[in-house]
């Protein structure tokens, strides 16, 4: 029996009931896209459609913009007391617990992620991060400089007047945190462009930081699509930075608009290709497999800090993959809305082909399907189950590319300098996991995995408190999370003062 709060006849209720915001919010209201176009949103457990959303293009983008630095300018926000911004940010996290029920069925319902994820994990952790960065925001200070008694350098921070933010649609709730917590806070203007797949629970947002005070301009949500509202807000003047969390290749796309227009600040989260690395002191296996399966398959995979290989000494290679199956008979894949589902569905058909080929991929390629779960009954969407792979060789395309989808690809070495180098072996370096009980060998290793987090003997992206962000091509310009994630909103200005 689920300890959870509801039973899934009880969520598919109020799936069907839940109110289903479909407008743009610009300067404070809802309102329809300039050009009236609307677009599909489905529910990808059913495949049916959700509702029709507005289509937000150039004209959009332009008018919440020039919004945006009107409200800017006229200091509402940006100039108010730290301690005012804090209150209504600690305002907006109490209204997200308060409506954290039909915020935790939206994101279900358009994007396929297991209701006891919903509830558990993404709604309570957006309040609490939005909660972290009011509290933060008056406890930042500036800085004087070492400049001797003959002048005083002062290093204040001053708030990008318009920032915007573009979202994927893994964790659409989570990542709105993320990125609009420490934004807000600083005192800019938000724009925010959700993904198409899921716009709803931004746009709920939306309605809710109104509620608490955020005065109207200060915030915005544009669903649309990449090529029209992620375009004009990628090449519009009027926007100073845009933070961006999603594919490597749209964020190469954000650098061009940036290149070609006003170079306007671009901090990027892109992929991964994440190892779980398991050295042969690993001790507990069957610990350890409990860690590399949620690695792999939380989220249905669709993470980018999903631990997609397992890199684990060849003379225990077999025994940890027995405990790994074994575990994996434990994610049941099914009915999103039935809370004694771990796993979900994938967020599209497109998702949907793009996993299945690599399975096949992966198969033709000469590694062995060691384990395929099975999908539930009621799941008719696009539901991909547990798919693991053995005597995967590091030069694979299931070992090289980003698969976004419940795919575990097992990869034997010999030693720690052989786990190392294949560790290290792709273009991506977000998130790593290395599993061992020596504590030298857990310092010495972690700082030679190229990934922007390690975690030593457990999967974690580490909390609020800790910076995220990658190396290589999974993403530069800043972090999301910890005080760090700020200096993405702020420029810094020095003022000199002659004392001589």
């Amino acid at each position: 029996m689920s300890d959870n709060e509801f039973t899934r006849d009880e969520i598919a209720a109020m799936a069907q009931n839940v109110s289903r915001p479909s407008q743009a919010f610009i300067g404070g209201a809802f309102v329809s896209s300039a050009s009236g176009k609307t677009f599909e949103t489905i529910n990808p457990a059913d495949r049916s459609v959700i509702t029709h959303i507005a289509s937000c293009d150039a004209a959009d983008v332009d008018l919440a913009a020039r919004t945006a630095r009107a409200t800017f300018d006229s200091g509402v926000w940006s100039q108010c007391h730290p301690n005012e911004r804090k209150a209504v940010l600690k305002r907006l996290a109490q209204l997200i617990d308060r409506d954290r029920v039909d915020l935790a069925v939206l994101e279900s319902l358009e994007s396929g992620k297991p209701i006891r994820d919903c509830l558990n994990i993404d709604v309570p952790e957006t309040a609490r991060c939005i909660e972290w960065f009011a509290e933060g925001i008056d406890k930042i200070y500036d800085q004087s400089s070492p400049s001797g008694g003959q002048a005083l350098g002062i290093i204040v921070r001053e708030p990008i007047p318009v920032v915007a933010v573009v979202l994927p649609w893994n964790f659409p709730l989570m990542m709105l945190g993320w990125k609009i917590g420490p934004a807000l806070a600083v005192g800019s203007s938000v724009i925010v462009k959700p993904a198409e797949q899921t716009s709803m629970t931004a746009l709920r947002i939306a309605a809710l930081a109104a509620e608490a005070g955020v005065p109207d301009g200060v915030l915005s949500v544009l669903p649309g699509l990449g090529e029209t509202a992620g375009q004009s807000i990628g090449m519009h003047h009027g926007i100073g930075a845009v933070s961006f969390t999603g594919s490597t290749e749209v964020g190469r796309m954000f650098l061009r608009y940036s290149a070609d227009t006003n170079l306007k600040r671009t901090v990027l989260e892109c992929g991964g290709k994440n190892p779980c690395v398991v050295l042969s002191d690993a001790g507990d296996l069957e610990a350890v497999a409990r860690h590399a399966v949620n690695a792999a398959f939380w989220n249905m995979g669709q993470n980018c800090t999903a631990n997609s290989r397992l890199i684990v000494s060849r003379n225990m290679k077999d025994e940890l993959l027995e405990h790994v199956i074994a575990e994996t008979r434990n994610w049941s894949t099914g009915n999103p809305y039935d809370p004694d589902n771990l796993l979900g569905s994938l967020i599209s058909e497109e998702q949907y082909d793009k996993v299945r080929g690599y399975i096949r991929t992966g198969i033709e390629g000469g590694a062995t399907l060691a384990f395929e779960g099975a999908i539930g009954a009621n799941a008719g969407g696009y539901f991909v189950a547990p798919t693991i792979f053995d005597n995967v060789t590091p030069d694979m395309v299931i070992a090289q590319e980003e698969i976004f989808g419940p795919v575990m690809a097992v990869i034997a070495v010999d030693d720690d300098e052989e786990a190392i180098r294949v560790a290290n072996d792709t273009s991506y370096g977000l998130q790593a996991s290395l599993f061992t009980r020596d504590v030298t060998r857990a310092h010495t290793i972690a700082r030679r995995l190229q990934a922007g987090t390690v975690s030593v003997n457990s999967y974690s992206e580490g909390d609020i408190t800790t910076p995220f962000g990658g190396f290589k091509q999974s993403g530069f310009g800043g972090r999301d999370k910890s005080i760090y994630a700020y200096d993405q909103y702020v420029e810094k200005k020095t003022v000199w003062f002659d004392l001589s």
